[in-house]
């Protein structure tokens, strides 16, 4: 403690238990990592075991809430807490929204928001129990927060999901901290093929006010402000990651 009775600036999460879901590769694994690197125990789940793991691994399929009731019950009752829940499960094929099936619809809201939902439900049922309460936080999009052609259902979810982080806020407060983090695009490695190359990746970049697309880590850092003492007073927050933004295409019109 300083003179001033401030609490010196450090991230010491020690004690605490983490659930990151889809945590075992891309963006998720680093997740984990960067929390379990501030001192949590960290478990991560998935559909299918991955062939190495540096964090507890439990299979669930987020998509089904009775599984996931019985995921956070087993953590809570092995390790005695859970303080911190992150959704990070998620995703989305390129589709057009003409050509965009029911089936299709229904099952990327099931994963992005559906999922959400339930491992806030059976995070929240442990977390207002615990003196200390806990902190979920929702990874969203910006295609959450602009238009999403060819990711209709995926924008729609996760503009759902902030919503539903607003809310939950709200209802769950002052026990459970629920914050988002709205991340831009992230370089991975499937941007290559997504992009369509190197130098295809290099010029969408560019089109960044910061020069660059965002991490992993720009992702993963985040994640564990929020989850952290120093985000204390944040709730129903939406971290936007995303460098800046787009450039309005207005003037880049103008421009031309």
């Amino acid at each position: 403690m300083s003179e001033a009775g401030l609490v010196p600036i450090s991230i010491d999460l020690s004690g605490r238990v983490a659930l990151v879901t889809g945590g075992t590769k891309g963006i998720g694994a680093v997740i984990a990592d960067r929390l379990a690197d501030a001192g949590a125990t960290v478990v991560v789940c998935g559909r299918s075991e991955p062939a190495a793991s540096r964090h507890r691994f439990l299979a669930c399929d987020v998509r089904e809430a009775d599984q996931v009731a019985e995921l956070v019950d087993r953590i809570a009752g092995e390790h005695g807490s859970l303080d911190v829940a992150v959704n990070n499960a998620g995703g989305s094929p390129t589709v057009d929204a003409a050509d965009a099936s029911p089936r299709f619809f229904e099952a990327i809201l099931r994963l992005n928001l559906f999922a959400a939902m339930w491992v806030a439900q059976a995070a929240n049922r442990v977390m207002q129990e615990q003196e200390h309460g806990g902190a979920i936080v929702n990874i969203a999009s910006v295609s959450g927060i602009r238009p999403s052609p060819g990711t209709a259902a995926y924008g729609a979810a996760k503009a759902g999901l902030l919503n539903l982080t607003n809310t939950l806020a709200i209802e769950w407060a002052p026990k459970v901290r629920v914050n988002a983090v709205t991340a831009g695009m992230v370089a991975t490695e499937d941007s290559l093929e997504h992009y369509g190359g190197a130098d295809r990746v290099t010029a969408v970049a560019e089109t960044v006010p910061m020069q660059r697309m965002g991490t992993p880590l720009d992702v993963a850092d985040a994640v564990v402000f929020l989850a952290s003492p120093l985000a204390a007073y944040a709730t129903g927050a939406n971290l936007l990651l995303h460098g800046g933004g787009e450039w309005p295409a207005f003037l880049r019109a103008a421009q031309d």
